[in-house]
């Protein structure tokens, strides 16, 4: 196999006898949703008499858990890092064919253990995304502060939170178009805080090629498109701080974000689907970012998915870059934004469900022909 990993106990690597025991990992990484581990661990009895692994310190209440994984000479990835939450057992008599499912999520949930109320004043979204990560220990990603909130001060709204901090850091995302996460990166113990826009831009880190018979990485793709989304935003809104009848507007068809292909949802579509937002904002420049975020999230109108083995590709995906698909046609061809990825590891291989998703699609028939072997030329 030209890849392997190692499983992480508090910070101490698992031993042999867990390694036996582990028919199958999984792991999912996802660009707006927590990250999750399962391990699906075989169960008998110990010299002791007790079960094994049940009780064991490293699979405790929060004991945590880091899985690296490091294709053939490539550096490591850590894929996950984060805190054992639940336990599934089921015992069968004389212990034949017992198991335990362990199940975690990555550390964005030591930000979910208090429900808080507090008032934020004279700061921006994303100031208030970095002092939180900051409380943690979380290093904020350096691009954090692109595409930022106007600050939020008494003589307008302040900002008020109702929520635990990730909940809260979640829907300020959202409200701003950017996507919220906490990831390792190569090493365990070593945390990013995500409050960023999805970076589209630059070459894409890695080829992904389904019909090439001698250097293909994938066997087999789903692709669909949807553009039952809006691409236009009116909005406008009445303000505390100015008496105008009229209030702001900030119509957009624009959001933001740079295309990943030729062609936009809305030449795509060639009509396009117009939405009335309203919201509580302090001025155009706040509206005109809740417009853009509303665009963002309806953008992504193009998806793809399939698997791969990290045998065979010799990489590992991460979410938030981008990847190149080649061979699939003009339309479908081309640069696409990691969203997920569930990885399935056993001892044997290493496979990886996907899920890609892009904002524009390839350029318009040229009408030269048609069918599959034209397509795929």
């Amino acid at each position: 196999m030209a890849s392997t990993f190692q499983l992480f106990l508090n910070g101490t690597a698992a031993d042999e006898n867990l390694h036996n025991a582990l028919s199958v990992m999984e792991v999912e990484e996802n660009a707006d949703l927590p990250g999750a581990i399962q391990l699906n661990l075989a169960v008998s009895r110990s010299e002791t008499g007790d079960l094994t692994f049940v009780n064991d310190a490293g699979l405790q209440p929060f004991a945590n858990l880091a899985v690296v994984a490091t294709p053939e000479d490539k550096p490591d990835e850590c894929i996950f890092d984060g805190y054992v939450l639940a336990h599934k057992l089921h015992l069968e008599t004389g212990i034949t064919n017992s198991t335990l499912q362990v199940w975690g999520q990555d550390a964005s949930w030591l930000m979910n253990l208090e429900e808080k109320v507090r008032e934020w004043v004279d700061v921006t979204d994303a100031s208030v995304a970095n002092t939180i990560f900051g409380d943690y220990g979380f290093t904020p990603a350096s691009d954090n502060t692109e595409d930022d909130s106007p600050s939020h001060t008494e003589n307008g709204h302040s900002l008020m939170q109702r929520a635990s901090d990730i909940q809260f850091l979640r829907n300020l995302a959202r409200r701003n178009g950017k996507l919220c996460r906490v990831a390792c990166t190569s090493n365990p113990g070593q945390y990013t805080g995500y409050f960023a826009k999805p970076k589209l831009d630059g070459d894409p880190v890695l080829t992904l090629t389904l019909n090439d018979p001698e250097v293909w990485t994938v066997s087999a793709l789903d692709l669909d498109w949807d553009v039952t989304r809006p691409s236009a935003v009116k909005a406008s809104q009445a303000l505390f701080n100015d008496s105008s009848e009229d209030g702001v507007s900030a119509d957009t068809d624009d959001a933001g974000l740079a295309l990943l292909d030729d062609r936009s949802l809305a030449t795509f579509a060639g009509r396009p689907m117009t939405v009335l937002l309203t919201a509580p904002v302090d001025d155009a420049g706040e509206l005109q970012l809740r417009a853009k975020s509303l665009l963002r999230e309806a953008s992504w109108f193009a998806k793809c998915e399939g698997e791969a083995d990290v045998s065979r590709l010799n990489a590992i995906l991460r979410v938030g870059t981008v990847v190149q698909i080649e061979g699939i046609g003009s339309l479908n061809s081309g640069k696409y934004y990691v969203w997920s990825v569930r990885h399935r590891i056993t001892a044997d291989s290493h496979k990886m469900k996907f899920t890609l998703v892009r904002n524009a699609v390839g350029p318009s028939p040229t009408g030269s022909g048609g069918g599959l072997l034209g397509g795929l030329l």
